[in-house]
């Protein structure tokens, strides 16, 4: 028995970043796109996804912008009119998800790096965390919330950073393999 391959749609970090990118049906048009198997127009999509056209080709355009929807165009030639069918580039989903994460990985190294040379303080709302110098310039008072701040334990952030890299660095593999 052969086994299903997984779709990048099948993430919930896709579902996110296409929320992100697109707005709240992002995800629905392109699960209606994926699920049509070729070319389909707005107003087949319109079929499926609950609003208004207007809105469908909002998030088509979106999608455009960041290349993962195309289009093609023609001309009726009886009306005059243009029609549009579109088609989604699930491989471009991947590789801009893969871009973010490097970019999140990258963050975090540096923020690793930050928290190993500084001591940091923070409140204990966790509003934010500072380094030394700077929440001594606060009187080591919060300056959201006004709470004194106190000496985090860099061990833990630390913990939480590395053990966020190794899980993006999973779901990186996950995605390489569907692209």
């Amino acid at each position: 028995m052969q086994k299903k391959k997984k779709s990048i749609l099948s993430f919930s970090i896709t579902q996110e970043f296409l929320k992100n990118v697109a707005g709240d049906y992002a995800f629905d048009v392109i699960k209606t796109c994926e699920k049509k198997g070729k070319s389909i127009t707005d107003e087949e999509i319109g079929k499926s996804v609950p609003v208004k056209i207007t809105e469908i080709r909002a998030v088509l355009n979106r999608l455009h912008y960041r290349g993962i929807a195309c289009y093609n165009k023609s001309r009726n030639p009886k009306t005059g009119w243009y029609s549009y069918t579109w088609n989604i580039k699930t491989r471009r989903i991947a590789e801009l998800l893969l871009e973010q994460y490097s970019e999140e990985v990258q963050k975090l190294e540096k923020r690793k790096q930050f928290e190993k040379t500084y001591l940091m303080f923070s409140c204990g709302k966790k509003c934010a965390s500072l380094p030394f110098e700077v929440a001594a310039e606060y009187e080591f008072k919060c300056p959201e919330c006004g709470e004194t701040m106190e000496s985090m334990n860099s061990q833990k952030s630390l913990r939480g950073a590395n053990k966020r890299i190794k899980t993006i660095m999973e779901e990186a593999k996950e995605i390489e393999k569907m692209s």
